[in-house]
């Protein structure tokens, strides 16, 4: 973890976003399905982060973390989720943040965003296909804290390899 943010020890606010860190981290990291409740108390530790916190993401696509890499290219990079929810998983983030960390809210999704907001779902049809999902998919976008983001790094869930349900969540 990035200590440079939390200068003082003794400053309540650097220790709730210290445990939030591990909060997040250790919700992404965990071989075990999570519970709702988990989920839930993720996404609410991660919208407590400062938007430009390093992610999990970032720390794949820099190779600090190992990840079973499906596709990539100058833009985009897919990875299986390690806490699959569909016989086929797979989470496509741009390589480059450049404030995605979501969509709805400022910063976030804007205009000069439109390409690689296309590049990213052009995408999932590629690696659908690649996948043998030719009878269908879901894309899932997680926003805000409400609907249960708990990583601040745009990401698209994949899902297939089974008959999706109606409505989700």
């Amino acid at each position: 973890m990035d200590q440079t943010r939390n200068p003082s020890p003794s400053n309540n606010s650097s220790k709730i976003s210290s445990s939030s860190r591990l909060l997040v981290l250790q919700s992404h990291l965990s071989t075990q399905k999570p519970t709702m409740a988990s989920e839930k108390e993720a996404a609410l530790a991660a919208a407590a982060l400062p938007a430009d916190s390093p992610t999990i993401f970032d720390k794949i696509i820099n190779k600090e973390i190992p990840a079973n890499v499906v596709y990539e290219d100058d833009k985009v990079l897919a990875f299986r989720d390690i806490n699959p929810q569909a016989p086929i998983h797979i989470l496509l983030i741009p390589k480059v943040k450049d404030g995605l960390s979501g969509v709805s809210k400022v910063p976030e999704a804007e205009e000069r965003h439109i390409e690689i907001l296309g590049r990213l779902l052009y995408t999932a049809k590629l690696v659908a296909k690649q996948e043998g999902l030719e009878d269908g998919f879901r894309l899932v976008i997680n926003d805000g804290p409400s609907g249960c983001q708990s990583v601040y790094h745009l990401h698209i869930h994949l899902l297939g390899g089974r008959q999706m349900n109606w409505p989700p969540g």
